[in-house]
């Protein structure tokens, strides 16, 4: 993107990414709720990508509705399921500078969204991700989940030698240059992505900057908690033997760049560019994964 605000300086963008499967019954609640808020609040360009994985359901019909809809909803459609795989296809295409994602429930409260993608357009950090763990978040769930969600993090710490508190929430962000550095390494295509995109970018050194979340369990929540557990538990594994190896480093990694990033009073929304690539298809796009 080349707009400046007032003050000559390079405004930089934002891609959320909503990752969704058989979820057509607060897909559009959601992300109405969503634009709204950026609408109203977020001072840079944005633009919002709801990333159906294969739906059975309404899901793909409702999220085409919505980008005809609302202006800064795009929809792809991929014809396998995986939130990894979804966001490696849709972050790796990004013409943001900063690419981000959350869960379509909207646990996370949405005033952590620009604490949350601040740094990473700043230029002071790589990666950033809401914790529910931290000291100053404020949660609302089970004892189950809390238990399960303490101890799958405390194994990280103990095995992978983990400095980040809270891999799971499904609220992060990352410079898109740096993600394309890390994708080739990143193996896996569901719920593990986040845990091993968090630990390449410690094993890189890269600069991880963590936003206390306010968070609400939904109580629609259908991951299969046994299912999840035991590929988390192979994933540790094959973490710790490419860590031992010495696998995990990524030879080039993009330099950290500090620029002064002020927003500037908006009369009317911005909107992304359209991809390069897909200038001359639709609004809502399909892709095979």
């Amino acid at each position: 993107m080349n707009e400046t605000n007032a003050g000559g300086v390079r405004r930089r963008s934002v891609e959320v990414v909503v990752p969704v499967y058989n979820e057509a019954h607060v897909l559009a609640d959601s992300v109405s709720r969503l634009h709204a808020h950026l609408e109203a609040s977020f001072p840079f360009p944005f633009r919002i990508t709801v990333a159906d994985n294969s739906s059975t359901d309404g899901t793909w019909q409702v999220a085409v509705d919505l980008t005809h809809r609302l202006p800064h909803v795009h929809t792809v459609h991929l014809d396998a399921k995986g939130r990894g795989r979804a966001l490696k296809h849709v972050w790796s295409r990004s013409t943001a500078d900063v690419v981000a994602y959350m869960d379509v429930d909207l646990s996370t409260g949405l005033e952590a969204f620009l604490p949350l993608v601040a740094p990473l357009l700043s230029g002071h950090s790589d990666l950033s991700i809401g914790s529910r763990l931290h000291r100053q978040a404020a949660v609302r769930r089970g004892a189950k989940r809390e238990f399960v969600s303490r101890s799958y993090n405390l194994l990280l710490r103990c095995a992978l030698a983990a400095r980040f508190s809270d891999a799971q929430c499904g609220f992060k962000a990352v410079r898109t240059d740096v993600f394309r550095a890390l994708v080739p390494h990143v193996e896996d295509n569901a719920w593990f992505f986040d845990t091993e995109l968090l630990v390449l970018a410690q094993r890189n050194r890269l600069r991880v900057h963590e936003v206390p979340v306010d968070w609400t369990d939904d109580p629609d929540n259908r991951v299969d908690i046994v299912r999840t557990a035991v590929d988390d538990l192979k994933g540790v594994g094959r973490m710790l033997g490419r860590t031992v190896t010495g696998r995990a480093r990524v030879a080039a990694l993009p330099r950290r760049t500090r620029t002064p990033q002020v927003p500037a009073a908006r009369k009317t929304p911005d909107v992304l560019p359209a991809r390069a690539d897909t200038s001359s298809r639709p609004e809502h796009l399909e892709y095979a994964s």
